[in-house]
């Protein structure tokens, strides 16, 4: 039996954690390989740490001479990359940082599972993923993943802009949230560690210049006398992104998805091209239980897909909506695959995913994001509305 009242509790991190700061490197290097080669297969995983930055990984190109014109570029993408963030540290400073690119050829086994006759056929990995979509918010999100998101995204504007120079990249963010009768209704305790510039700031100081935020950022009403407060909580917070803690591609994966209130398949999205399940699958099965919830055929559901490497059709699909669907599961999980092709051509060429839209992606979570008009956050669209009511 379901619960109606409780704390569920989610965390984010800003584009200047350590991780995130590897994340967004190996998407921009994604996308440039996109950019000149739409059939590019990328793999590309970052390291980083004290004044060095390491890229490795494969590529495989349609024209694979053309491979080592391509990677003379890789050292600016990076550097542009930290430079937008804001790291201008003494020990991590986007111009001086040491930057080593490992970047090879894919393997030839590995582009042979999946490429068939007609040319990119199989999933690239065998696994299993997961999408879910809530009534919680407008976007179709669990409360306490989207807003400690938005926390974040909030200060990270006003740190850009110049109102709030004496903040830093490096962030995290972790919201509790209360739910009764099992919808969310405020926020029992809020925790917000940032780096800040001013060496002089106290714990109380922070508080004061991000608080206001906060409570622009949150509905009104979730936060009252009795929500906790940790701001900065260990104290001083200078010394931040890959100078203060090694950073790696593939960390996040929960802050990157929906915040622990789902099941997830392990894989990490950043830096992988989308004939990838890992990635293009896990938007898939977002995109299918976002319409789902959308077209009011259940307020809560969870979709899992499951692939083979080399082998195109998925091999499973479940559907769960947890108690509260006005159809039954069998009867969604036949709707959604009469309403898309699930092979990862078909979901590549669905969603429009052989495009540089990855990078914007690195931070702030891969869904509940807007569509934009280039192809942005494609799996977000609900166009798939009357395609499923039809089908049940």
């Amino acid at each position: 039996m379901s619960r109606d009242n409780y704390l569920f509790t989610s965390e984010s991190v800003s584009e200047g954690h350590p991780d995130k700061v590897c994340d967004r490197i190996s998407d921009a290097v994604l996308d440039a390989f996109l950019a000149v080669d739409p059939l590019a297969r990328v793999a590309a995983e970052t390291f980083a740490t004290t004044n060095r930055v390491v890229i490795g990984g494969e590529v495989g190109l349609t024209d694979q001479a053309k491979l080592a014109e391509y990677m003379g570029k890789i050292d600016q993408i990076a550097r542009d990359c930290i430079k937008d963030i804001g790291y201008e540290q003494d020990k991590f400073h986007w111009n001086t940082c040491e930057i080593t690119n490992l970047l090879h050829e894919q393997s030839a086994h590995i582009a042979q599972g999946v490429t068939g006759e007609q040319g990119d056929e199989g999933a690239g990995d065998q696994g299993i993923m997961f999408g879910y979509a809530v009534d919680e918010t407008a976007e179709l999100m669990p409360a306490p993943i989207h807003y400690a998101h938005a926390i974040l995204h909030k200060l990270a504007e006003v740190r850009k802009n110049g109102t709030e120079p004496t903040l830093g990249p490096d962030a995290k963010s972790q919201l509790s949230v209360r739910y009764v009768g099992g919808k969310p209704v405020g926020v029992s305790s809020i925790v917000l560690s940032t780096q800040h510039l001013d060496e002089t700031m106290t714990s109380a100081d922070v508080r004061a210049l991000v608080e206001p935020y906060i409570l622009q950022t949150l509905p009104e009403g979730w936060v009252d006398a009795s929500t906790e407060w940790h701001v900065n909580p260990t104290g001083k917070f200078v010394i931040g992104g890959p100078d203060g803690d090694a950073g790696l591609t593939g960390r996040k994966i929960i802050v990157d998805t929906y915040g622990g209130a789902a099941p997830h398949g392990g894989g990490a999205f950043s830096g992988k091209d989308p004939t990838k399940v890992d990635r293009s699958a896990a938007y898939a099965a977002r995109y299918l239980a976002k319409n789902v919830v959308a077209a009011g055929l259940a307020t809560r559901c969870t979709i899992q897909l499951s692939y083979a490497i080399g082998v195109a059709k998925p091999l499973s699909i479940y559907a769960n909506t947890h108690g509260t669907g006005t159809v039954s599961e069998e009867s969604i999980e036949k709707a959604v695959a009469q309403a898309m092709d699930l092979t990862p051509r078909g979901i590549r060429t669905h969603l429009g995913m052989n495009k540089p839209i990855y990078a914007r992606t690195a931070a702030y979570g891969h869904f509940g994001r807007a569509p934009e008009a280039d192809g942005g956050f494609s799996w977000e669209k609900t166009d798939l509305i009357e395609a499923l009511k039809a089908a049940v």
